[in-house]
């Protein structure tokens, strides 16, 4: 006699008075037919739930109107759960720019400050792709938008900080320990707005117009502070030569990233992919531009976009005064008349 038919479940009747019925694992007895049970386990860890006869497929039992569709496409697979994965491509380019900005921190801390500027430029190239790969190939997720969001904050907000702190804000405290507080403090700063951008754009991603930022994106801000750090090595100066200045762009960085400002994010031509060929020589001639001289393109380029923000506010700020004015004298107007008698 083997070990499970050893092993019985005693089975009391509901009302709890006289005897039951042995339950053998394995075995379906004659008396709980019709009642559930999984082979090989013990019938308490499942719900007692009536379910159709073996014998009669057909049968009209209350149970069989409650069989939900996971329910038929775990029992089509044999009991077994199934696993769901996560898509490959978008998802890896996500981690090849998280890879790009943990990069950039070693190399900063090693002081090849260049390759840790260039390091976030690729994170930041992979960062454009990846979104882009996962539409074309429709392979959006919840998952994928939560992994690139966190990339996102090590490779555009811990990263670009801590090379801006090593390279030139570390120097402050030569100045006073007041001053070399200032210096960390900044740097802490621009990686906490960075974290900020980012919860503020997931939280309103389906409120906001599809063709601005509010605020300059975490991608943008640290292009802007890795090709000064870029631009100044290239021109010979050491960062305690420009702690200053450093400090100045941390901080704009940093606020820029919280405020309300107005940026383009390219992103208004959804109906169609063709753009004019204008458009097409424009892009060509960048490129070659950066080819030839990478941090001065990239450094002006940076320069004119955070540029663009601040003048495309202001002037929507005066557009829309100047739609309320000619309201309110309206209003003035006809309120003069009806008080006229």
């Amino acid at each position: 006699m083997t070990e499970r038919r050893l092993h019985a479940t005693f089975l009391r009747p509901p009302d709890g008075r006289g005897s039951g019925n042995f339950f053998v694992p394995g075995r379906r007895p004659a008396s709980a037919r019709g009642v559930g049970y999984t082979r090989g386990r013990s019938p308490a860890a499942f719900p007692m739930t009536e379910l159709p006869d073996a014998a009669s497929p057909g049968a009209d039992l209350p149970g069989a109107a409650n069989t939900s569709e996971p329910a038929l496409a775990q029992a089509s697979l044999g009991g077994r759960p199934r696993r769901r994965g996560i898509y490959l491509l978008p998802n890896l380019l996500t981690t090849g720019g998280l890879f790009a900005g943990y990069f950039a921190i070693v190399a900063a801390i090693g002081g090849r400050y260049v390759t840790a500027a260039i390091a976030i430029f690729v994170a930041g190239l992979l960062d454009g792709i990846d979104g882009r790969v996962a539409r074309m190939t429709n392979t959006q997720s919840e998952f994928g938008v939560q992994y690139d969001s966190l990339a996102d904050l090590v490779s555009f907000g811990v990263a670009p900080s801590l090379v801006m702190f090593t390279w030139s804000l570390s120097t402050l405290k030569a100045l006073g320990p007041a001053w070399g507080k200032i210096g960390w403090t900044a740097a802490f700063l621009y990686a906490a707005c960075a974290a900020l951008r980012l919860a503020r754009f997931n939280t309103q991603v389906e409120q906001q117009d599809k063709r601005f930022f509010q605020g300059l994106a975490s991608p943008a801000a640290a292009g802007f502070m890795m090709s000064f750090v870029w631009v100044a090595n290239d021109y010979g100066f050491a960062g305690h030569e420009v702690a200053w200045v450093a400090l100045g762009v941390t901080l704009a960085a940093a606020l820029l990233m919280v405020s309300r400002v107005r940026y383009l994010s390219f992103k208004s031509n959804t109906r169609s992919d063709r753009v004019p060929f204008v458009a097409v020589l424009i892009a060509l001639g960048v490129l070659v531009a950066i080819a030839v001289e990478p941090p001065t393109v990239l450094f002006g380029i940076a320069i004119l976009y955070v540029a663009s923000g601040l003048a495309l506010t202001i002037w929507g700020m005066r557009r829309w005064r100047g739609r309320r004015d000619p309201a309110k004298r309206d209003i003035a107007a006809r309120d003069g008349i009806a008080a006229d008698p």
